[in-house]
């Protein structure tokens, strides 16, 4: 590396906050790009444990400022608490990262526009307006570009509002549409992102994390397609099973081999002695669901959800079944595990199975419960849907180092 790039690199301010930063997929890219955390805001105490866990009590990667509790908190409430805090960070913030919850705009969930979630859009410019950050960088689904329709007519997209309003701060916007299985994810997970900055173009990000893509695949020795068998081959069940450290009464799963550089990158950093996989419960099938998941495994479309056929022949109400293949990236997680099917064994996938989809590290640990159910669902945060409203670490690694050339 040049050695003044190097010198340059080290004297700038790579400071950043993550609001709605879920578990940290965002978080550990950034950190993994060379940025240092400032303090994350986090609404729900089930995600918060795990980016706690593993970015502020391991390594260190929040500073964390003592005005601030370090626990869970919503946007709303720090803007009304701290104002006067957060204006004193203008100009000590380079980046904001990160977007509000996207499940009232998701083509995938039940869409509604009196959502309450989506009014946390005027909360997030609230928040940028009182900081003030050089570049703002954000996530959200690729319905947030569409508008809601009322009497026949489609809206305005919440995203126009987005840029309009950003625009009025004086930030050069850009938003476009990005596919991260392009980014060496094995999912095919479209997501609209959004750059902001006070200097220069925005346009500059999207440009170069394409062009930046072979020299981050080689650096990391991945190929350009990360299919699934890449990904989760080397933690199949049939590897053996030992009863599961966090949840006595289940199974867990150990580790096979490494089949793929792919694996081998998702296993570094965690010990060899470590046979037991992090968050590798099996779920406990009833018989009859393990010979239907057999039959839909030998007789239907990979990637598909079932057919016609397949819903009468077993009386299924269920919305999306899909039996996922080997040899391709996965359709988009949503936060329900049991939306799939194993490509090879007939289960649905395990936390750690959906962790490496979204390509977090064995080393990341997952806290709070595993599943949740009924009315609990609008409150608790479960593991699944942590991991599946997550950014992927290796996507914003890659933006993280086009970030750090926007300064």
């Amino acid at each position: 590396m040049d050695e003044n790039f190097s010198k340059h690199q080290s004297s700038v301010n790579l400071k950043y906050i993550d609001v709605f930063s879920g578990c940290g997929g965002l978080a550990l890219g950034l950190h993994n790009a060379g940025w240092q955390g400032i303090f994350a805001v986090e609404k729900s105490s089930d995600a918060f444990s795990t980016l706690k866990y593993n970015l502020i009590d391991r390594n260190n990667n929040f500073q964390w400022p003592q005005w601030l509790p370090k626990t869970n908190h919503d946007i709303n409430e720090i803007i009304a608490n701290y104002s006067k805090e957060l204006e004193l960070l203008k100009g000590q913030v380079s980046l904001i990262a990160g977007g509000p919850p996207c499940q009232g705009f998701s083509m995938a969930g039940r869409r509604r526009e009196d959502d309450d979630r989506n009014k946390l859009i005027d909360s997030y410019i609230e928040f940028i307006k009182l900081v003030e950050p050089e570049i703002l960088f954000f996530e959200n689904v690729k319905g947030f570009t569409i508008g809601f329709k009322k009497d026949n007519k489609r809206g305005e997209a919440y995203s126009v509002y987005v840029v309009k309003k950003l625009e009025e701060l004086g930030y050069d916007v850009k938003g476009q549409i990005i596919d991260f299985s392009e980014y060496g994810v094995p999912q095919k997970r479209q997501r609209y992102i959004l750059v902001g900055t006070k200097k220069g173009k925005a346009d500059f990000f999207f440009e170069t994390i394409v062009k930046n893509r072979a020299t981050f695949f080689k650096s990391k020795k991945l190929d350009d397609k990360t299919s699934l068998s890449d990904a989760i081959s080397d933690i199949l069940q049939s590897n053996g099973s030992v009863i599961s450290p966090d949840t006595k009464n289940f199974k867990a799963g150990i580790y096979g081999e490494a089949k793929s550089n792919y694996q081998k990158l998702m296993r570094k950093g965690v010990k060899s002695s470590d046979a037991v996989v992090d968050s590798h419960r099996f779920a406990k099938h009833k018989e009859e669901t393990v010979a239907r998941f057999e039959t839909i495994l030998i007789s239907e479309r990979r990637n598909k959800s079932v057919s016609d056929a397949c819903r009468i022949q077993y009386n299924l109400k269920k919305h999306t079944i899909v039996p996922l293949s080997k040899d391709e990236q996965t359709p988009t997680l949503t936060t329900l595990p049991d939306d799939y099917i194993h490509y090879a064994e007939p289960r649905i996938l395990t936390v750690r199975e959906y962790a490496r989809i979204q390509s977090f590290p064995d080393h990341y640990e997952f806290k709070g419960m595993y599943t949740t159910g009924g009315a609990r669902r609008k409150i608790d945060v479960p593991r699944y849907t942590q991991i599946g409203n997550a950014i992927p670490p290796l996507f914003s690694e890659q933006a993280g180092l086009v970030l750090k050339e926007m300064i």
